[in-house]
């Protein structure tokens, strides 16, 4: 049982890690952030990154965090130095990744893995090798370290470490890792947004190899290179995943460290064009049912701006399970997934489902 220092309540869906119940995030914000600060101040120096997005100095504008990096410092993400007054990155090239990778056997259990070419077959035959799906091919997973985000829930955490120790594969690398096995490549991490022009130039490469190219992300992005992003996309019959994290500002930062308008800003703009490809979906949205959290009112304003944008955007809610910052909350109940699927379809939202179901249970 968790407590809330705020109003004293306890429920097992208050983290006490956090130290604030979501009503009071959304009654008495100010305060609530407040207390969630120390948190995120914690996670932050338990892997040596800014407690803040510095905004005095260089400006970065690779991600939508809009850091101004002073000299001596480093980028919200930790990837991005302020040396002499220039800013560096690791292996001084963005042609140098700081990320791992693997192949991942296809059906993935990938966010958007029922409504992909990859599983189902749609867009067969200009997006898909088969009407079945492409069972015996792979995926090429592109994990990159960093992140524009601090999310107290992350499942991918060990990301953080990767600024301190330097993987660095080369565009390169990854252009040939992409055999005739390889169907199609996804960003994600950590998140690919503090490193997207490294992206954008691998997906260059699986553009011109027939690969498609998806992303998963939060939506941190920079606008002047979203175009960029959901275009090759669009192009290559791939799909943006975006993780749409909480609606209530007050909520979203107390789970993140960051500010919901540029996520839902980006995904607006990115779904505008999600009637210029009618085989496959261009944007899908993803929602993690943080128990106490992203609880019944978030999931009414996420899926109501899901709907006025485009209801036939694919959503899909998946379970969450104890990690990193919120171990002390519970998985997901079968309850609350259901009640989220109800709302999203009520709400007008045509493809519903719920991912990692299997985590599910009767825990609250």
């Amino acid at each position: 049982m968790g407590f809330c220092k705020l109003c004293g309540k306890s429920s097992a869906t208050i983290s006490s890690y956090l130290g604030v119940c979501v009503d009071c995030l959304r009654r008495r914000p100010r305060e609530a952030l407040a207390i969630a600060r120390r948190t995120h101040l914690a996670s932050r120096a338990r892997f040596k990154l800014p407690g803040d997005v510095p905004s005095s100095g260089v400006p970065c504008g690779i991600c939508g965090r809009g850091c101004a990096i002073p000299e001596g410092g480093v980028g919200y993400c930790g990837l991005v130095k302020n040396i002499g007054g220039r800013l560096v990155r690791p292996g001084g090239d963005v042609n140098l990744g700081v990320l791992s990778y693997y192949y991942d056997p296809i059906p993935t259990n990938c966010v958007a893995d029922w409504v992909c070419p990859a599983s189902t077959g749609r867009g067969y035959p200009r997006y898909a090798k088969s009407p079945w799906g492409e069972y015996g091919y792979y995926n090429l997973a592109v994990f990159y370290g960093g992140c524009g985000l601090d999310c107290l829930f992350c499942q991918n955490w060990q990301h953080r470490e990767y600024p301190s120790r330097p993987k660095l594969v080369s565009v390169k690398e990854l252009e040939e890792a992409m055999d005739n096995r390889v169907t199609c490549i996804c960003f994600f991490g950590g998140d690919p947004a503090a490193q997207t022009i490294h992206a954008l130039l691998v997906a260059k490469k699986a553009t011109e190899k027939g690969v498609r190219v998806c992303w998963e992300t939060s939506g941190q992005l920079a606008p002047h290179l979203l175009d960029k992003v959901v275009e090759v996309s669009l192009k290559t019959g791939g799909i943006v995943k975006f993780d749409l994290k909480a609606f209530t500002p007050s909520v979203y930062k107390a789970l993140t460290d960051g500010e919901v308008d540029i996520a839902l800003r980006n995904f607006k703009v990115a779904a505008r064009r999600f009637r210029e490809r009618s085989e496959v979906p261009l944007v899908v949205a993803s929602i993690l049912l943080v128990p106490g959290y992203v609880d019944e009112v978030e999931v009414d304003l996420l899926t109501k701006f899901i709907a006025r944008i485009e209801p036939e955007i694919p959503t899909r809610f998946l379970a969450f399970h104890p990690d990193y910052m919120l171990r002390d909350l519970p998985p997901t109940s079968i309850r609350h997934a259901e009640t989220a699927v109800k709302i999203a379809r009520e709400n007008g939202l045509v493809e519903v489902s719920i991912g990692n179901w299997w985590l599910l249970g009767d825990y609250y």
